[in-house]
């Protein structure tokens, strides 16, 4: 329609109204100037126009807007005008243009886009309908506006409000908005939620040494790599700082959930490239699962943070599920830090020793030394607890230091040709008194510093370059053996062999354990790093070695010596003395044929469960397959138990040995790594069908969900077919 035709129009009724009309009559223009007027402002931008037929056929549209979406007139009149624009922001329900035109109802300030068109223009159109005189409906008439900078700026206030600026993750609001919905509607129908909660390991001393640009670089590489890292469905934010959180929905398998907690930090523990240089940094990660671990956003949270802060204490670069346990486990970890002052100037640290063994002559040419606490009301506390509680403290290197000096008074009492190896952390190596210390404990001791071996891992080079040389260059001067520790485990790099006067290369038990055979690429990958050690006058350790089939494999590939629980666990001082009374030491390997489940001592009562029945017994030892119990007696093999191991985690078992009051147990699906040396379930029973099927198991935390009464699995509720044995009485 001509706009002499649109004006006209108007004039009975469309854009002007009645007393605009009136106006009209008495204004001294023309209708060629009125005309010429309107053509005026279409052409500024001020204001356009448009027009539809009663079948909501575009009719007429100003010629600037076809210009500024650069499509044919002709390609646009005589179309239905709800099938050329969509809705700004995509909100059909409250935004659709054909719902407005449908209504015949007048409308503006409704957002469109013309993304049809390839477009980014956003135009704010109004419309009213026209009626002629007998009421017939005549289509719309009305006017547009080129909101698109307004848009955008107003779209992209919006976006910062809810994603993080820099990484473009959602921010905390977000994510907290999102996991309360989540959850909210999740409870209703019972689907799970899992929450992971995780923050970068060694991320200060980046910002510290490389400066904060290359720390915001870092957290956008960062950001990208957990994209990629989790292939499922799930909703990732930055929570601020290095602080991230994860959400994936309707997930409760442990084993899928810790196969992507340990991609996500393999992937973000490999090596980063800025502008700044080369750094490497960790990841620890708390799990929490809904409904089992809270019924609400504040508890599932909570749950996971307290699984972080459980995976950080446990040595980083790890992840750990939540169980009830780790309130009471932070609290008691507090005291012992709290304690730690006492233990060093109270003699309650102490040495022991795990033997390394030549390869070829099976002799021990050096110890380890482990540091461990006798603690006065918690008894003995072993290295790897200990270096977990040690790690985060002010004194670690107190600690570091006196481990030197009494790894040195110990071995000056050790034949001449047996070494002493003590583990340097990085903090300890970067520190301002470390050569001082290591110079004293030498002298005072007057040991040969060639018995002397230090291992630092990688980890020290991500300190400043000068330092780290020049601290190296020291320890070379004094004479001590210096022994990079871990090597593959991510981090490593030919830089550091050509930088460092290293003595020996110390491979991580997480690189050789269960990985290497025949043709595989690790086992190519050892071979090659022992042949450039070799060539490069650099001894090879191998750690971790618990198995004959692992230990024929290294023989193989001419690692030097060896360590492991094949040979013997950490000793005392007072074993040590032992052996070496005896005169020329070597030990002979004692462990299985081929790497078998790891079982670990546990002792402590669970139930079992057999037909409706159920028994307290003692759980004496667990692997991924199975487990030893004790109390019951006339178990015949082949018996099927569902064994309640607490916090929802019941699995199916049957009975493949039996030795009076013992029972030797095979799990029906294998347990998974719990990320802190444990061992869990897949998957645990929902709190709610405990609750409703009336179980009181220690499935079921007190407090939590309210148990019926009776259910089938009510202890004690009918004779049991298993008698207990004579004089046990479970503890329950």
């Amino acid at each position: 329609m001509p706009l002499k035709g649109l004006l006209s129009g108007a004039r009975k009724g469309g854009i002007f109204s009645a007393r605009s009309a009136a106006r009209a009559a008495g204004n001294a223009l023309t209708d060629t100037e009125k005309l010429a007027m309107l053509d005026e402002l279409e052409s500024s931008g001020l204001g356009w126009f448009w027009a539809s037929d009663a079948q909501g056929n575009l009719t007429y549209l100003s010629g600037v807007i076809a210009d500024r979406i650069e499509v044919e007139m002709d390609d646009l009149i005589g179309k239905p005008l709800a099938s050329l624009f969509d809705p700004a922001g995509g909100d059909e329900r409250t935004q659709s243009l054909s719902l407005k035109l449908g209504a015949r109802k007048s409308f503006s300030n409704l957002s469109v886009t013309t993304a049809k068109f390839r477009s980014d223009v956003v135009i704010r159109l109004s419309g009213r309908p026209i009626f002629r005189p007998n009421g017939k409906f005549d289509g719309f008439r009305g006017t547009g506006t080129d909101i698109t900078e307004q848009y955008h700026r107003e779209e992209e206030t919006a976006r910062l409000a809810k994603f993080d600026s820099l990484t473009g993750l959602s921010n905390r609001h977000r994510m907290s908005h999102i996991i309360e919905s989540t959850i909210t509607a999740f409870r209703a129908s019972k689907r799970n939620v899992a929450i992971m909660m995780m923050d970068l390991d060694r991320f200060k001393q980046v910002n510290d040494t490389l400066g904060h640009a290359a720390g915001d670089e870092l957290l956008k590489q960062v950001s990208a790599r957990l994209q990629r890292a989790i292939d499922k469905d799930c909703e990732i934010g930055r929570l601020g700082g290095d602080e991230f959180q994860i959400m994936l929905p309707d997930i409760d398998d442990r084993g899928v959930l810790g196969d992507v907690a340990g991609k996500v930090i393999a992937m973000l523990t490999q090596p980063y490239s800025l502008e700044e240089g080369r750094c490497v940094i960790g990841a620890s990660v708390g799990i929490a699962i809904a409904p089992h671990d809270g019924v609400t956003r504040d508890e599932v949270v909570r749950a996971a943070d307290l699984a972080l802060y459980a995976a950080k204490n446990g040595g980083r670069g790890q992840f750990r599920f939540y169980s009830g346990d780790l309130e009471n486990e932070a609290i008691f970890r507090r005291r012992l830090e709290g304690d730690l002052q006492d233990a060093i100037s109270d003699n309650q640290l102490f040495l022991k020793y795990q033997p390394v063994i030549s390869a070829t002559t099976q002799e021990v040419v050096s110890l380890e030394a482990l540091v461990c606490w006798n603690h006065p009301q918690r008894g003995e506390i072993d290295y790897d607890e200990f270096q977990s509680i040690v790690e985060n403290s002010s004194l670690l290197t107190d600690v570091g230091e006196w481990a030197i000096r009494r790894a040195c008074e110990e071995a000056a009492k050790w034949p001449e040709g047996l070494h002493v190896a003590v583990n340097v952390p990085s903090i300890q190596f970067a520190s301002g008194g470390f050569i001082e210390s290591v110079n004293i404990a030498l002298k005072e001791t007057d040991i040969n510093p060639a018995r002397l071996e230090l291992e630092v891992k990688e980890t020290v080079f991500l300190g400043d370059a000068n330092t780290v040389d020049k601290t190296l260059g020291a320890l070379f001067k004094l004479g001590v053996r210096i022994t990079l520790d871990e090597f593959g485990t991510g981090y490593s790099s030919l830089e550091y062999l050509r930088r460092a006067p290293f003595d020996t290369i110390k491979f991580g038990e997480n690189f050789l354990g269960g990985k290497l055979h025949e043709d595989s690429r690790e086992l190519a990958l050892v071979k090659a790093i022992v042949a450039l050690s070799r060539a490069l006058g650099m001894e090879t350790i191998a750690s971790g070695v618990d198995s004959y089939e692992l230990l024929k494999t290294l023989h193989g590939c001419g690692v030097t010596s060896l360590q492991g629980g094949i040979f013997t666990d950490p000793i005392t001082i007072e074993q040590v003395h032992e052996e070496l009374e005896k005169g020329n030491w070597s030990i002979t390997p004692t462990g299985p044929r081929s790497t078998r489940a790891k079982r670990r001592t546990v002792f402590r009562i669970i139930q079992v469960i057999h037909d409706d029945h159920s028994y307290g017994v003692t759980l004496r030892n667990l692997s991924r397959t199975g487990a030893l119990i004790e109390g019951l007696e006339d178990v015949p093999i082949g018996t099927q138990f569902v064994v309640d191991l607490g916090g929802g985690q019941l699995a199916v078992a049957t009975v493949t040995r039996e030795n009076g009051d013992t029972q030797g147990l095979e799990f029906e699906t294998p347990l998974v790594d719990d990320g802190a040396g444990g061992l869990c379930t897949r998957h645990r029973v929902s709190p709610y069908a405990l609750a409703a099927a009336g179980a009181q198991l220690t499935a079921l935390s007190p407090g939590d969900y309210k148990a019926m009464q009776g259910g089938l699995l009510n202890p004690g509720q009918s004779i049991p077919r298993f008698s207990y044995a004579l004089g046990y009485k479970p503890e329950l």
